[in-house]
Parts: C-alpha cells; sequence; structure tokens
C-alpha cells in the first residue's frame, strides 16, 4: 500500500502535516523525476522508497529512474567513490568512456526532459546531463563526504558538476568553495513506518531472533552497515574483543550487498576470516541476508549498536537503531555528529581509538539505567530532526524556489 502523509499522524505533530500541504500550493501539477544507480541496497534507494510516494501524495508528479551499468562499470564507480572520500584513483581513458558511455546509453532510451526538475543523485548518473538539451533546473544530490576529494577525480567530475543549477549535500563541511555552483546543505532522515523502522512487537522480535539464530542470552554489540572498508568492520571486530574481556556479550555484523558496490564480496570474505574463531564459538555472527523486519528487530534488542566508519556520508543506520530507543557508539565523522549528542543518546569516538571505543560501549552495557535514559534522549532526537516529514518539507521548499508558480 502506498504511504500517504496522514499515516504519520501520531508521529509527528498535525501542525508539521498542515504545513506540508500548504507548501505545495505552486507545486500541483508539476513534475520532478529523480534518478540514482540501484533500486535496493544503500541508504539512496531506502530514501527514494520513501520520499517519492510522498511527493505524489502531497501533490507533485515524482518518478524514479534507475541508471542500468555493467558489473565494470559499477567498479568503476566504486572506485570513484572512493576517490571523492579521500583514496587515492588510478585514473584511465577507459575508466572515463566506460563511465560516460554508460551514461549516454542510459539517456537513448530514458525520456526525463519533459519533466520540470530533474534530481540526480550521487557519482554514478552524474554525467548523464551531458546527454540532454537542458530546459529545466537540474540539481546533483551528493551523499557523500566530499570534503578531501582526489584531486584529479574531483577536477575530472567538477566539469560535469558545472553544468547543474545546484548541488545538495548533507553537511556544512561538504561545501565546496572551490564549485561556482550554488550548493546547498540538507539532511538525509529515516522513515518511521517502512519495515525497517516501524513498531514491533516483543513476539515479533523474538520470532525474528530465532529465525536468524540470534540468541538473546548475553548483552548483543551490533554494527549494521555493508560490509564496506570505510565502515571499519575489522576495527569493531577489534572493538569487541577488548569488550568482552569486561563484559560477556555477543556482536553481531549485519550487512547485505548493494547491486552497486562490487567490492562488499571481498570484505566480507576478510571479516569472515578474522572473525572465524569467535564465529564458531557463537560470540561473533554475520548476518548477509537479513530482511528488513530483521534489521529493525536487532537494533531492538541490541544494549549498543556501533557505526564505528572511518568516513560517512551521513549514516542513517545511527538515526534508526536511535529511533528504537538504542544508544549508539560511533565515529565522529561526516554527519554521525549531528545525530548522536554526545553523552546523551550515545558516544562519539575517533575512527581510530579502539580502546575509548571500547571503554564507552562497555560502560552503556554496565550501566542500563543510563542506557535505557540514551534510549529516551535519541528517540526524542530523531523524532524532532531526522523523520522523513522533515526532509520532504526541505525538498518542497527548494522545489518552490526553482520551479514553484
Amino acid at each position: 500500500m502506498r504511504k500517504k502523509l496522514e499515516d504519520y499522524r501520531g508521529i509527528v505533530p498535525d501542525e508539521v502535516l498542515a504545513d506540508l500541504h500548504r507548501r505545495v500550493g505552486r507545486l500541483y501539477d508539476k513534475h520532478v523525476v529523480h534518478v540514482n544507480s540501484t533500486s535496493q541496497g544503500g541508504g539512496v534507494a531506502e530514501l527514494l522508497y520513501s520520499i517519492v510516494p510522498l511527493m505524489n501524495d502531497v501533490g507533485l508528479y515524482a518518478g524514479w529512474r534507475v541508471l542500468p551499468g555493467s558489473n565494470d562499470f559499477f567498479s568503476v564507480t566504486k572506485k570513484f567513490h572512493n576517490g571523492m572520500q579521500g583514496e587515492n584513483v588510478h585514473f584511465t581513458d577507459r575508466k572515463m568512456r566506460l563511465y560516460t558511455e554508460t551514461n549516454e546509453n542510459f539517456a537513448a532510451y530514458t525520456h526525463i526532459h519533459k519533466h520540470d526538475a530533474v534530481v540526480i543523485h550521487d557519482p554514478q548518473p552524474l554525467p548523464v546531463i551531458a546527454y540532454y538539451r537542458k530546459r529545466q533546473p537540474w540539481i546533483w544530490r551528493c551523499h557523500i563526504d566530499i570534503s578531501s576529494p582526489d584531486p584529479v577525480l574531483w577536477d575530472y567530475l567538477k566539469g560535469f558538476v558545472l553544468r547543474y543549477d545546484l548541488m545538495v549535500v548533507s553537511h556544512p563541511s561538504y561545501v565546496r568553495e572551490d564549485l561556482p555552483v550554488e550548493q546547498r546543505v540538507i539532511n538525509p532522515a529515516i522513515d518511521p513506518l517502512n519495515e525497517k523502522n516501524d513498531h514491533l512487537s516483543d513476539e515479533t522480535v523474538h520470532k525474528y531472533m530465532q529465525k536468524f539464530g540470534v540468541p538473546l542470552d548475553k548483552p548483543l554489540i551490533t554494527q549494521v552497515s555493508r560490509f564496506d572498508k570505510w565502515k571499519d568492520p575489522l576495527g569493531v571486530l577489534d572493538v569487541f574483543e577488548r569488550v568482552r574481556e569486561e563484559v560477556d556479550c555477543r556482536l553481531v555484523l549485519c550487512g547485505n550487498a548493494a547491486t552497486d558496490d562490487p567490492e562488499g564480496a571481498g570484505v566480507f570474505e576478510e571479516v569472515s576470516q578474522r572473525a572465524a574463531r569467535f564465529v564458531e564459538s557463537g560470540d561473533v555472527i554475520l548476518l548477509t541476508q537479513a530482511s528488513d523486519i530483521a534489521v529493525n528487530a536487532l537494533q531492538r534488542v541490541s544494549s549498543v549498536v556501533m557505526q564505528k566508519s572511518t568516513r560517512e556520508g551521513f549514516g542513517l543506520t545511527v538515526s534508526e537503531a536511535l529511533w528504537k530507543g538504542t544508544p549508539v557508539v560511533a565515529s565522529a565523522v561526516g554527519g554521525i555528529p549531528l545525530q548522536v549528542i554526545d553523552g546523551k543518546c550515545g558516544y562519539l569516538v575517533q575512527p581510530g581509538e579502539v580502546d575509548e571505543c571500547a571503554r564507552k560501549v562497555t560502560a552503556i552495557l554496565k550501566d542500563r539505567e543510563m542506557a535505557e535514559e540514551m534510549g529516551r534522549y535519541g528517540k526524542e532526537h530523531v523524532r524532532e530532526n531526522f523523520l522523513v516529514t522533515r526532509l520532504l518539507g526541505h525538498w518542497l521548499s527548494l522545489f518552490d524556489e526553482l520551479i514553484g508558480g
């Protein structure tokens, strides 16, 4: 069943919903389209599944197109993703040709030129703008931390960004002073009504934990992330080894694969080898096929959720956990410090501080009263700042500015 704005009554105040309906006044009959590179796996697809139906419900005509690509194409764009986050990239003519040809082919059979606004998400479909006669505002929504990209790669990609009317990023530190294109900051958000975040009964929670083989006889430490080196799953294992010296606990690493991330299998294999003895003893559980409901249940029964990223565009798994009343210990990178208020709903640590991270996790495990207070604070913090209704308001304001009237 398609979500409607009225479904969020009781979660956000009626005044918020009424305001959203008023804001769309000049946007009736306007057509907008979102383009990204995958329909499943990863935060961008999850955001679009939530926000596109709500845009339609309030009066816009909102569409969503997915750029298909070969394994070679996604291998190249994954390297570009890594380069945007600071890794050195081996840049070749072949990679540039594959990158642009895939976008040119997509443009040949995807008719989006009649929309009133086009929103392109992340680097994969960035060059597609070059293959249309532009007759409307184009927005590049970059979900990646681009505060210190590989300079050669950024200079190349910037050539496409210059064609856009506006760039939207997730954090003020991602705004580029070297880019003569208008830039805005819009925080992403979670949908409290999707299967990953909706309320679950205790019976359902325990059912899914049994189904996926997660015993509840010990406190659970969990990280929910793709198996990606930037999420530092090996560092999570290091933290766990230190914590278990103080508290008898269990670690769950839960990560589904995204279709546009070809490196995931290799990272998972490395983690599996490193954690082999703990997996055999049942102290570490690796989940790769968990459903959204299972992730929901897991975040609810966990005593602590970690997000030990070394770089992070925003990291909405943090808000997901906080929404369920679970404290979070996370790296102070990207958009995470906007979500975790240090000492209030969890703790922030620097990415390389394994011992400090372990001390913070241990403190929460040992003080359940403090953990419960953190859980209450975290849920209200997310309700006020990181729900999809707030995100909808930002987009409506932006569209009204660009195409209203």
